[in-house]
């Protein structure tokens, strides 16, 4: 069963998903609406070296989101600053799948595979760099997918593995799909 697909009434969302949607949400509506200093801060943070101000706005980012203090875990900081620098840099776009965000945006295909493929420490080095382009080409990501993914693919938990497997191929589908369209077209 598909967690990512909220219009499809066969699929309809877990409490999991519906937990991760909703801080997805609040999290881009106030950087969206943060100052200027806090927005800068979150779109130049480093999530494994964060500096006083930039951890502060991502308190307070956090804190909006409704991730109170009680939930903010070491093995889950790391992956929230990443989620909230991403959406500093891209907005958010949960109306499309990510998939054909990606497409639209004109993301080469070595660069999505290279993405989806990667793990770790070359996961959230390749993700900033795929989320500036994006921007560059007027494409917000849908945080509801890429979001769940940051929080799911490095966990030690097996069950958090096999998640952000089934959502790499959630991503990759729409993504190949929409290259073969336009190729057809052509």
């Amino acid at each position: 069963m598909s967690t990512l697909d909220p219009t499809s009434e066969q699929n309809a969302p877990s409490d999991e998903a519906t937990t991760y949607r909703e801080p997805f949400g609040a999290l881009a509506a106030y950087i969206r609406r943060a100052t200027t200093g806090d927005r800068a801060a979150l779109a130049r943070l480093k999530p494994e070296a964060l500096q006083p101000h930039q951890l502060a706005a991502l308190a307070r980012a956090l804190t909006a989101a409704g991730l109170a203090p009680e939930q903010w875990y070491a093995d889950t900081w790391p992956r929230w600053a990443l989620i909230a620098h991403g959406m500093a840099l891209a907005g958010h776009d949960g109306k499309q799948k990510l998939g054909r965000q990606l497409a639209y945006a004109g993301v080469s295909e070595s660069r999505v595979t290279k993405l989806l493929t990667s793990r770790g420490d070359a996961f959230t080095q390749l993700l900033p760099r795929v989320l500036r382009l994006m921007a560059s080409k007027g494409v917000a990501p849908n945080w509801c997918e890429l979001g769940e993914l940051v929080l799911k693919e490095s966990s030690s938990l097996r069950s958090h593995q096999a998640v952000a497997e089934e959502i790499r191929l959630q991503i990759a589908g729409p993504y190949f799909s929409a290259l073969a369209r336009a190729e057809s077209k052509s």
